[in-house]
C-alpha cells in the first residue's frame, strides 16, 4: 500500500461513514456506508435491500469520507478517498460490534446488513487551510 493510501486509511479510521463509488449499468455511481478500518482494510456496512453491492463485489471501487458538509466556520475542509478491489465479508461478532447500532430503516425498509471488505491499493489525501492538522493533528 502507497504512503497516501496509508495516510488515507489512517484518517478513513476517525470517521464512521463515507461513499464507495463503482458503476452500475455502465455509468458511474455513489452509494452510502459506514466503515471502520481492520488491519489496513475497510469493512463496509451497506443496506442490502438496495441491491448496490451487486455493483461493489469483484470490482474496483473508490471509498472516501471528508468533513464537506461539517467544517465549522474557519476550520479547514479535508478529503480522502481509496481505491481498491471489493469482495463480500463476513466480519466477527467482535467487527459488527465496532460499527455501532444499524438504522431500523433506509428508506422506509427493514434494514438488513451486507458487509464488504476494500483492499486499499491507492489513496489521496487533499486538506485546505490546515484542515487535517486542525481535525486531526496531522500533517501531509
Amino acid at each position: 500500500m502507497s504512503s497516501d493510501a496509508e495516510l488515507a486509511v489512517d484518517l478513513l479510521a476517525r470517521t464512521d461513514h463515507g461513499r464507495v463509488a463503482t458503476t452500475l449499468r455502465a455509468l458511474p455511481f455513489l452509494a452510502f456506508a459506514s466503515h471502520i478500518v481492520q488491519d489496513g482494510r475497510l469493512l463496509l456496512r451497506m443496506p442490502r435491500s438496495h441491491g448496490y453491492h451487486h455493483a461493489c463485489v469483484g470490482s474496483v471501487v473508490a471509498y472516501g469520507a471528508d468533513n464537506l458538509g461539517s467544517a465549522r466556520p474557519g476550520e479547514g475542509l479535508w478529503s480522502v478517498q481509496v481505491v481498491g478491489a471489493c469482495e463480500t465479508y463476513e466480519p466477527t461478532a467482535d467487527q459488527v460490534e465496532r460499527f455501532g447500532a444499524a438504522p431500523d430503516t433506509v428508506d422506509g425498509e427493514s434494514y438488513e446488513p451486507v458487509y464488504l471488505r476494500i483492499e486499499p491499493r491507492l489513496g489521496t489525501v487533499h486538506s485546505t487551510d490546515g484542515g487535517l492538522e486542525r481535525h486531526f493533528g496531522r500533517t501531509l
